[in-house]
């Protein structure tokens, strides 16, 4: 598994969201701007965001976005789902039920399945609040 560019500025999309919304509405350019990204891929990131219920989205002059719930309410694990999709380290993990037609007697799957419940467990494990401040647990 492979965190995506789009997947790693959703994450920092949402820190800088989350640092700068005190004020209101956070206009895109903006995070843009202090982030170095291209407005236009971050317009394609917001939309997933929104969709996923985690941005609120305000136009006109004060327009802009901000999170839709605390900071504290958003672990990086959905976050990266809701613009990456599953977190599965192989492509017969990206389906619940498996639907593999080896499911039943792959060798392998143990460890892959392991694997992902590691990956999951520690980035649901960390919340937007724990990376704004800090305090990511390391191994």
């Amino acid at each position: 598994m492979k965190i995506s560019t789009k997947g790693r500025y959703a994450l920092r999309m949402m820190i800088d969201t989350a640092q700068n919304q005190a004020e209101g509405y956070v206009a895109l350019k903006d995070i843009a701007q202090r982030q170095n990204i291209s407005k236009k891929y971050l317009e394609q990131i917001v939309l997933q965001l929104t969709q996923a219920g985690m941005l609120r989205a305000s136009r006109g002059h004060q327009g802009g976005y901000k999170l839709a719930e605390p900071p504290e309410n958003y672990t990086v694990g959905a976050i990266l789902r809701a613009v990456e999709g599953p977190l599965s380290p192989v492509a017969c993990l990206d389906q619940q039920p498996n639907q593999c037609a080896r499911r039943d007697f792959c060798l392998t799957l143990p460890l892959w399945e392991g694997l992902q419940a590691v990956v999951e467990a520690y980035l649901d494990g960390v919340t937007l609040r724990d990376v704004i401040e800090g305090k990511v647990p390391r191994p």
